[in-house]
């Protein structure tokens, strides 16, 4: 018989089921069971005295154990499952388990240890959920608008963007890299004319860092498209997919979240506050006292992002704000320049940056000339390459998802959000 999900039974009709055992209750006439599959959960009444053989097979399991169990599935007040409950006439034990290694107590490092184990909770199962409905609404939006999805290399023959915080990986006879980014193939395939394409795929950045935010494997949303008037195109189509996202999120689990994480998934308007960082620096002083430290002049921190979220919901009532106007010595050589002032921007989002957005410079000689501010040399020298021979103008920005997943659910770190984490400390599981 073909397994049937425990929300699509129906009253009386038979059906198989299957799932993780929750809990086994044994009583005087009765053995209680509570079965757990990806669509919810449902108690299994067993009648002792009528149904020997399937209480000798549950002899021995205990809770976490994967069973099938075929019967019917009836209405009743008396269960707290929904008003329902199975009886089953067969049950087959799929899957014995050993004693679980983990309880409520458990610390994050231990539980990481046994992430498959941790990751069975209603809660970490509808944070699964919930990442993948904020991707799909982006990934739907952008289809819509006739992006094309491309999968770029993460071997790659010279160190990306700037030399440094990437790994080296041995590539036969020579030395490869792990790509920080797919931003030189983004640009690459704007200047083979596809012009509006976007990747989600992992990314690595060899930072040696244990932030609640930072880990060395992560998954890029990045978009890039053409012929653009200039990096406010940009910020628009963010603004848009983002509220494609959280609009998906919110449809299909708002409720969910809201019981879950006590979280509302806040809908932003249109459009996102925006403000020039060295006006920012003013409002921080003059609210907060804060003054950026000189070695963070021209940019922002840890400490500037959680302030700047403050002041975006106190004065906007807005959890989303752009940052301009950043210092061109804090930019990446590849970003536009208007007066010496980077085309581009941060979005910071409840106090965190998600994103640095910009409008790329297209025009080979002056792309030449800022690399070589910046010092750099045969690191670029291939991607410099695709200006060579006509490229339009145009700009894009990238996403962390599992960033992005952490701050709308409202998780203290990325260790409690990843499928699997990664950081300097940590390879396994």
């Amino acid at each position: 018989m073909k397994r049937t999900l425990i929300s699509e039974l129906k009253e009386n009709e038979e059906a198989k089921i299957s799932g993780f055992l929750e809990k086994i209750r044994d009583t005087k006439y009765m053995v209680f069971a509570v079965l757990k599959d990806m669509s919810g959960t449902i108690q299994v009444s067993i009648d002792k005295e009528a149904n020997k053989d399937l209480v000798a097979k549950l002899e021995g399991i205990i809770a976490s154990s994967v069973a099938s169990f075929t019967g019917k599935m009836v209405k009743s007040e008396y269960v707290k499952q929904g008003g329902r409950e199975f009886i089953p006439t067969s049950l087959e034990i799929l899957s014995s388990s050993a004693s679980l290694p983990l309880d409520a107590t458990a610390n994050i490092d231990t539980r990481l240890d046994y992430r498959w184990l941790d990751l069975r909770s209603d809660k970490n199962n509808l944070m699964l959920l919930c990442q993948s409905a904020l991707v799909d609404g982006m990934r739907k939006y952008l289809v819509n608008e006739k992006f094309t999805e491309i999968h770029t290399p993460k071997l790659i023959g010279a160190a990306s963007e700037s030399g440094s915080d990437v790994f080296e990986v041995k590539y036969f006879d020579r030395t490869a890299y792990l790509a920080q980014s797919p931003q030189f193939y983004k640009q690459m395939a704007i200047a083979s004319g596809l012009e509006k394409i976007f990747e989600i795929a992992p990314a690595f950045r060899a930072e040696n860092s244990n932030t609640n935010r930072h880990t060395t494997e992560f998954t890029s949303f990045d978009i890039e498209m053409a012929y653009i008037d200039s990096y406010l195109d940009v910020m628009d189509l963010e603004e848009n997919i983002l509220i494609a996202g959280l609009t998906n999120v919110k449809n299909l689990y708002g409720d969910a979240v809201k019981e879950l994480f006590n979280v509302d998934i806040i809908i932003p308007t249109k459009p996102f506050p925006r403000i020039k960082l060295q006006d920012l620096y003013q409002e921080l002083h003059k609210r907060y006292n804060y003054e950026i430290p000189e070695h963070d002049i021209g940019d922002m921190n840890a400490e500037a992002e959680n302030l700047t979220g403050r002041f975006a919901k106190e004065v906007y009532g807005h959890e989303f704000i752009f940052v301009t106007d950043f210092a061109k010595t804090k930019r990446a050589f590849y970003h536009m320049r208007d007066n010496d002032i980077p085309q581009g921007y941060d979005l910071i989002w409840k106090g965190t940056e998600i994103t640095t957005g910009a409008q790329r410079e297209h025009r080979f000689d002056v792309l030449e000339k800022q690399a070589k501010e910046k010092g750099l040399g045969k690191d670029v020298e291939f991607y410099l390459q695709f200006f060579k021979y006509g490229c339009p103008p145009h700009g894009g920005f990238g996403l962390g998802i599992d960033r992005l997943n952490m701050l709308m659910l409202g998780l203290p770190s990325l260790k409690e959000e990843m499928f699997i984490f990664r950081g300097p400390n940590r390879l396994n599981p």
